[in-house]
């Protein structure tokens, strides 16, 4: 490579990818060549942000998770940060065995760290499980992973697992409880429990943040910008200045021996484009298929990470809709109607307006809809999907008011399912990518869904092919 401009290909234009392009101008300078090449025709992946009743609104993800640092000091540096807008103080609840409760505080991702804190959702049976969870066994994980729901049951019986931890992990995931790995979703409380924590509610209570000092404010978890997350997206194009190449898949990596050659476009009329490294921030299965043939043993790693898809409706109601004094509502998983006969198709809703100061009229909100392996749910048009989810709004709040506008967004095959295992197929893939000259990966289906998480993929895959380029250079 001695003196030729690098050339480095980013697979994949979403959050991984367009913050793996800036990375890497960060790291190589402004004559570097970076192309970004994205199969869709657009940029952002999962963040997109939308025109609703003629305003910017989200309709992937919407938040991040402020106190991790990746995504507030990416932010920072590319100069959103008067952009940064927090939630309101606005509780959400859960609606299970038939009735809306606020969600409890003093719970880790629905593990309650007290009886007290879960007391008014459970039976008293229920309760009483919870209580005297300590007095079991100590959960002895030996290295070993576990499925979630299987785990909450066994320690607290079904209503905890049931009515709390398995509407959050659908908030997140998408997916169920017990198909979901302990280690992947909760790795804070299996590090517990690996240093010999016997109890789930003992590991919960020390997950629990300390209270405040007097006067000082406690940091909020989320965040979002006020011109919607996709705005992030946006101005790391501005920044990176990479060359987008939208509308074409990737089919094909070839290693040339000193370089790599991507075969894109339509198998009948191919495009070629050499370069010096790639970063690969695409799905598990596009990862399974690009990987086959130059490592197959990642490439199978990633044929293990399943999917799932779902929908996301934005409603815009008229001004002066009221909206309950929430943030939203989780809907745990076989809920029904007061009728006690029909089923929700809603999994959740958030009721931004209340969420979010800055979203002023219209009212607006959002149904998410469908869990992992509820495929035929996602296959309803547009409209049967809008009043499947107007009816769900009906019946947990009364609101009857006809939309102003709306909007579906269906998100095929997008959330990565982190099963049983899931930390060891991603310690297989990393390993196994190591062997492999210039090429990282990044994304979603490595170490959490979050946006934090993601740029912290692509900050590590940009370093890696960085390093590879530098090396190259000086010898």
């Amino acid at each position: 490579m001695h003196g030729r401009t690098p050339h480095v290909a980013v697979v994949g234009g979403g959050i991984s990818g367009m913050a793996a392009a800036h990375r890497l101008r960060m790291l190589l300078g402004p004559q570097a060549r970076i192309t970004v090449i994205e199969q869709s025709d657009r940029l952002g992946g999962k963040l997109r942000t939308t025109e609703l009743a003629g305003v910017r609104f989200d309709v992937g993800a919407e938040a991040f998770l402020h106190r991790k640092p990746e995504a507030q000091e990416l932010i920072n540096e590319v100069g959103l940060t008067a952009d940064v807008v927090h939630p309101t103080a606005a509780k959400a609840s859960v609606h299970a065995a038939g009735r809306t409760h606020q969600l409890p505080a003093h719970t880790f991702m629905g593990v309650p760290a007290s009886v007290e804190t879960v007391r008014h959702m459970l039976s008293s049976e229920g309760a009483l499980r919870v209580e005297m969870e300590p007095t079991l066994p100590p959960v002895e994980l030996r290295g070993g992973d576990v499925a979630v729901g299987a785990l909450m049951k066994d320690r607290f019986g079904p209503e905890v697992a049931d009515r709390l931890v398995s509407p959050l992990l659908g908030g997140v995931y998408a997916g169920r409880a017990d198909e979901l790995g302990l280690r992947a979703t909760m790795p804070q409380i299996a590090t517990l429990l690996d240093k010999g924590v016997g109890s789930l509610l003992a590991a919960a209570a020390m997950m629990m943040p300390a209270p405040p000092q007097p006067r000082a404010a406690r940091q909020p978890v989320f965040a979002s910008l006020g011109n919607g997350v996709q705005s992030l997206v946006d101005r790391l194009a501005e920044v990176a200045k990479p060359e987008i190449r939208l509308g074409l898949p990737v089919r094909v990596l070839s290693w040339l021996g000193d370089g790599w050659r991507l075969e894109i476009g339509s198998a009948a009329t191919p495009q070629y484009l050499d370069c010096d490294g790639i970063v690969l921030a695409v799905p598990a299965p596009s990862a399974r298929k690009l990987l086959h043939e130059i490592a197959p043993q990642v490439s199978a790693a990633y044929g293990k990470i399943e999917v799932a898809s779902m929908a996301v409706v934005a409603l815009a109601l008229p001004p002066g809709t009221e909206l309950p004094d929430r943030s939203g509502i989780l809907i745990a998983e076989g809920e029904r109607y007061s009728d006690r006969i029909t089923p929700f198709t809603a999994k959740a809703f958030t009721f931004s307006s209340r969420k979010w100061s800055h979203h002023g009229e219209p009212v607006v909100l959002r149904g998410s809809v469908g869990r992992y392996g509820e495929t035929a749910l996602l296959q309803r048009s547009d409209a049967d999907l809008v009043k499947a989810v107007r009816n769900d709004l009906h019946e947990l709040t009364g609101i009857r008011a006809e939309p102003v506008d709306y909007v579906v967004q269906r998100w095929g095959g997008g959330l990565p399912q982190y099963g049983v295992g899931h930390v060891d197929l991603v310690d297989t893939i990393e390993r196994g990518i190591g062997h492999v000259p210039g090429i990282a990966v990044a994304g979603a289906a490595l170490h959490g869904v979050g946006v934090p998480a993601c740029i912290a993929t692509a900050d590590a895959a940009a370093a890696r092919v960085a390093a590879h380029l530098l090396g190259r250079v000086r010898r």
